[in-house]
């Protein structure tokens, strides 16, 4: 059976184990719907041209919800590699799609860090969830996947005037442990006006068998609130993830994501920003460091739908053996969207004449008073550079480690938590097979 037709004959014994009275199940239905005549993405379609997901999906996968029943198979110390344990957070772990309780903790002390499923069975949530729910993200191919499954996720809400001075970790696990797993998280997060959160996101498989996470998340940025959200992606060699996030922001608002890929079979990260109202600041940040025949794809959209807002992406890349880089970056000014100011770049770096990079920056201008520019450039390490490092004594690797670290340094300098910066050159360290005595 094709994974279309077992997600299609799935989603009928999934919809026996929810209540088909509730708001949400006729949103569910829709969805299914809508899935089944988009299907699944293919290289046919002009946004998946240099990605393909038929290794992927081409697969015997199990269809995991929140219905299952917590593993417990799995210790603390089996997760704890993937937490940043040295700074004081709220914390969010799935295990296989289902919240685990004993490594989490949540709040609904003046604001809500707690569970999607919790807010989707309880009235108390449904003003919010009325508002917010399910009206940004679009109705295209592995979204309503997401949305027909739509069971369990994390849901943060933050009222008016509140800066949350922890940060808040999400982390899914998969165990793999008897089958291939698909798993599909929903987020759901609203932070009012002139609040404040900052959010780490990660995705992990524990086990040799394949891992499929199709992942959605909403974000609701409020008047004159900041929110950073950092994801980091350094999964195992047979894990892919779909990752799509859609944020909307309303005026003088501040709103920055960074995403860091460092494995994973395939990655694509669907990345939209919305702009809604005057002197909005979105930020996009990437870096890519990936070796092997990891496939890492970013898809980025920003809207300029109102006057004098600004956008700023900087995606840098390193590539090495087979590995394969993907970088799709829109933006849309409308017409009324006077005095925009837009700046995109993609600067990568080949440290193997076998690896790839296709980058494809786009802009779409029809308001003519604005400032908007993008950039690209694919090439190799500054010779040099590397040779002046050499002849001060630097071996190779740590010279072209040196420089690499330079390369991306401009990213990391946007990374606002000290402990996780360091955990990012940590594995940037990993990754490059040398060790740094000193943090950027």
């Amino acid at each position: 059976m094709e994974l279309k037709e077992k997600i299609l004959s799935s989603f009928l014994a999934f919809e026996q184990t929810i209540d088909i009275k509730s708001d949400i199940h006729k949103v569910r239905s829709n969805a299914i719907k809508d899935f089944e005549k988009v299907g699944l993405p293919t290289k046919k379609m002009e946004a998946w041209k240099y990605t393909s997901l038929t290794k992927v999906l081409d697969k015997e996968y199990t269809l995991l919800s929140a219905q299952n029943t917590v593993s417990n198979t799995i210790d603390y110390q089996d997760i704890e590699p993937y937490l940043i344990k040295d700074m004081d957070t709220y914390t969010i772990v799935f295990v296989d799609g289902v919240y685990h309780a004993q490594f989490s903790q949540t709040t609904h002390d003046t604001f809500d860090i707690c569970l999607l499923s919790s807010a989707l069975s309880n009235n108390k949530y449904k003003p919010v969830l009325d508002v917010y729910f399910n009206q940004i993200a679009p109705s295209e191919n592995m979204v309503t996947l997401n949305t027909a499954f739509t069971s369990e996720g994390a849901y943060i809400y933050i009222p008016k005037n509140v800066a949350v001075h922890k940060p808040v970790q999400i982390l899914h696990i998969t165990t793999g442990k008897n089958t291939s797993q698909l798993i599909q998280p929903r987020n759901l997060i609203v932070v009012e006006d002139n609040s404040e959160i900052s959010i780490i996101e990660r995705h992990q498989n524990l086990s040799e068998n394949r891992a499929l996470s199709n992942a959605v998340t909403e974000m609701y940025v409020g008047k004159n609130s900041h929110v950073n959200y950092y994801k980091i992606q350094n999964d195992t060699e047979k894990s892919s993830l779909i990752d799509n996030t859609f944020i909307k922001q309303l005026s003088n608002s501040v709103c920055g994501v960074h995403t860091f890929s460092f494995g994973g079979e395939v990655v694509r990260n669907n990345l939209n920003f919305y702009q809604d109202g005057n002197a909005i600041d979105s930020i996009l940040n990437g870096v890519t460091v990936i070796e092997g025949k990891t496939h890492i794809d970013h898809n980025t959209l920003v809207a300029h739908n109102t006057p004098n807002c600004e956008s700023h992406q900087n995606y840098k890349g390193i590539f090495n053996d087979k590995s394969t880089g993907v970088f799709n970056g829109k933006i849309i000014v409308d017409k009324i969207a006077q005095k925009t100011n837009a700046f995109q770049s993609n600067n990568n770096i080949l440290l193997s004449d076998k690896a790839t990079v296709n980058s494809k920056p786009q802009l779409e201008i029809f308001a003519d008073d604005v400032r908007c520019s993008h950039g690209c450039t694919i090439g190799q390490l500054d010779k040099d550079a590397l040779f002046y490092l050499k002849s001060r004594g630097i071996p190779q690797k740590e010279a072209s480690a040196l420089l690499t670290y330079a390369f991306a340094g401009e990213v990391l300098e946007e990374v606002k938590l000290p402990k996780l910066k360091k955990r990012i050159n940590t594995l940037i360290a990993q990754k490059l097979g040398v060790e740094i005595g000193f943090d950027i």
